[in-house]
């Protein structure tokens, strides 16, 4: 439960009443639950719409489905993070026979948010003859970062990635990622400059905010986007939308949480997800898994960004 909207301190394990499930919803015992910074955010009152609390933290998760016996992964707002959780079957997902609850937990919110950053950057069909797509990636090793290297290792992209340190980046470019770029060391848009020979990349997937929105826009090439799906920093989005005038680029928001109400947009994803799941092309990367009892050291984990991959919790 987040107790109170203070950071990962507030968190407490308690009792809480049974899930009354609403139309359209069923029940699910959940195995374990996948950490986003999101859920870090809601701990610390910063995500928007969040409810007065208490309430029970977590967004994602993985079990059985009580009425069928059918293992399922599931994306929900709140409410996660609890022995049981009333999914909505919209948000619901059959989990491959080869992967554990762990690595199902980690599925729902990262692989969607990438691939549609992908397809919203127009990157999901071949790139032109004599062109290829190039992305830059930030937070390269993280749980978004890792599932975005994953799918554009599969879609043939050139991938730039940020990260902090030199040994995640490594880990990565075993994932698929062919420039690794230490941002604690390098500029990263001086690197993209000099790798691309001043032409830029085609999309940026952002999720930091502040000046790197702006400076994100000055790594793109013509007509290119720059995907915003988060502010890390925790400072809004720096941008002069006259900067956009110069190459014709564009800034464009993507929040899961809308985009998951869309039957049309979230189905054909799935569809070409789990074709890719199924000739194992995809595999989610999970970095730790903390019991339930020690989610403060997981969410700050989180905070710090020391983790590398997916932060799992054993429900």
């Amino acid at each position: 439960m987040i107790t109170r909207l203070s950071g990962p301190d507030a968190l407490a394990i308690q009792d809480t009443a049974e899930p009354i499930l609403k139309p359209g919803q069923t029940l699910v015992r959940v195995g374990a639950g996948g950490l986003n910074f999101a859920d870090f955010m809601t701990a610390q009152g910063g995500y928007p719409g969040t409810p007065a609390p208490p309430l029970i933290a977590g967004r994602e998760f993985a079990g059985v489905e009580e009425s069928s016996g059918r293992r399922v992964m599931g994306y929900i707002q709140w409410g996660a993070f609890a022995e049981k959780v009333a999914a909505h079957l919209n948000m619901l997902w059959t989990v491959p026979d080869h992967w554990t609850d762990e690595l199902a937990a980690a599925f729902p919110v990262n692989y969607f948010t990438a691939y549609l950053a992908y397809w919203q950057a127009g990157m999901t069909q071949p790139a032109s003859a004599g062109k290829t797509h190039r992305v830059l990636i930030h937070a390269v090793a993280g749980g978004v970062g890792t599932a975005a290297v994953q799918i554009g290792h599969v879609l043939g992209i050139e991938m730039y990635g940020t990260s902090s340190s030199d040994e995640k980046l490594a880990r990565v470019k075993e994932l698929g990622l062919q420039h690794g770029i230490n941002y604690k060391q390098h500029d990263y848009e001086e690197v993209v400059k000099n790798l691309t020979h001043g032409e830029g990349v085609d999309a940026v997937f952002e999720m930091l905010g502040g000046e790197h929105t702006a400076k994100s826009l000055r790594c793109l090439r013509d007509f290119g986007r720059v995907i915003q799906y988060g502010t890390a920093t925790g400072k809004p989005p720096q941008l002069d939308v006259r900067a956009l005038y110069a190459k014709s680029a564009s800034l464009q928001g993507l929040w899961l949480t809308y985009l998951s109400q869309k039957p049309e947009i979230m189905k054909p994803a799935w569809s070409q997800l789990s074709e890719w799941i199924a000739q194992r092309k995809l595999t989610p990367v999970v970095g730790q898994v903390f019991p339930l009892d020690r989610a403060v050291e997981a969410y700050k984990l989180l905070q710090e960004g020391k983790n590398y991959g997916k932060v799992v919790l054993k429900i």
